[in-house]
């Protein structure tokens, strides 16, 4: 769903399509953008030690919640007024600052479970955020959760060395390092090993299993802009996941190029205007 090198992809959970939105509604993005993209420098700055995120993360917190603080940090006064304006739930920030702590203490992975549960938190907010601005129903708010832990794990394999080399941290699961007798030392090479590759096709079935779970959510949301977004999205997903497979991320930053955003734009675009739409009241949904 907006994109650092510092991390490349950084804004993967952000419309990348949001031109596609109106005025008023581009608006209320950038508020949440600008909110979730200083909190997450924050989280990643390694200039940094641990307690410093944690305090400039509860310092955001508190100028979020509270109207005395807010003056304190501009992104967060500015969202403060934002959600006041729109009735929108609070939890949507305050979730993705859960995740950034996460990051900022510096958490490891023992399970797929656990991964998929920082991605409700970093992840599945900004899908809802998207949703309830344009008033959808509740009931897309899973599958949109399915389709926001994809892209996040996705920019996470994309990122799998920076991450490690210069942010001392480990997107991978335990079980999975264990599971291809691998360590996150492969991680300081320049060539993946076949082993490795075999690591990332196991977690590559699995974000295609979660876009699979993910894949009926055009056809339900009501908004035409909203549902030519998500079509793009997944398009550029799907591109995406085959450059992973066809490249080498130890090798060398595998990024999106001018053509395959033209592609996924012209083919989402195309897709979404002509996709028939279901209701939640249809048989199987």
């Amino acid at each position: 769903m907006p994109n650092m090198r510092h991390k490349q992809q950084k804004d993967e959970n952000f419309p990348v399509a949001s031109f596609l939105f109106d005025k008023d509604t581009q608006k209320i993005v950038t508020a949440y953008y600008d909110f979730a993209r200083y909190c997450d420098d924050v989280a990643d700055n390694p200039a940094l030690t641990s307690q410093q995120k944690l305090d400039r993360l509860e310092a955001a917190e508190q100028a979020l919640f509270n109207e005395k603080e807010a003056k304190k940090n501009k992104q967060a006064a500015h969202l403060r007024k934002v959600f006041l304006k729109e009735n929108l739930s609070f939890s949507l920030a305050d979730d993705l600052l859960k995740a950034f702590r996460q990051d900022a203490e510096g958490f490891f992975y023992q399970t797929w479970g656990q991964l998929i549960d920082y991605c409700k938190n970093s992840a599945a907010p900004v899908g809802r955020f998207m949703l309830a601005i344009h008033n959808e129903n509740p009931s897309t708010y899973l599958p949109a959760d399915a389709l926001c832990a994809a892209l996040q794990i996705v920019n996470h394999i994309q990122d799998v060395k920076y991450d490690f080399q210069v942010l001392n941290r480990i997107y991978i699961p335990d079980d999975l390092w264990k599971q291809f007798n691998l360590s996150a030392q492969i991680l300081k090479q320049d060539k993946s090993t076949d082993a490795f590759r075999n690591l990332l096709t196991e977690m590559l079935k699995r974000v295609k299993g979660l876009l699979k779970d993910a894949e009926i959510l055009p056809c339900i949301v009501k908004n035409l802009r909203l549902r030519l977004v998500l079509c793009v999205i997944f398009s550029l997903t799907n591109i995406m996941i085959h450059k992973i497979e066809k490249g080498d991320v130890l090798a060398s930053q595998i990024k999106l190029n001018k053509f395959d955003w033209a592609k996924a734009v012209i083919g989402g675009v195309g897709k979404g205007l002509f996709m028939r739409r279901k209701t939640l009241t249809n048989k199987g949904l």
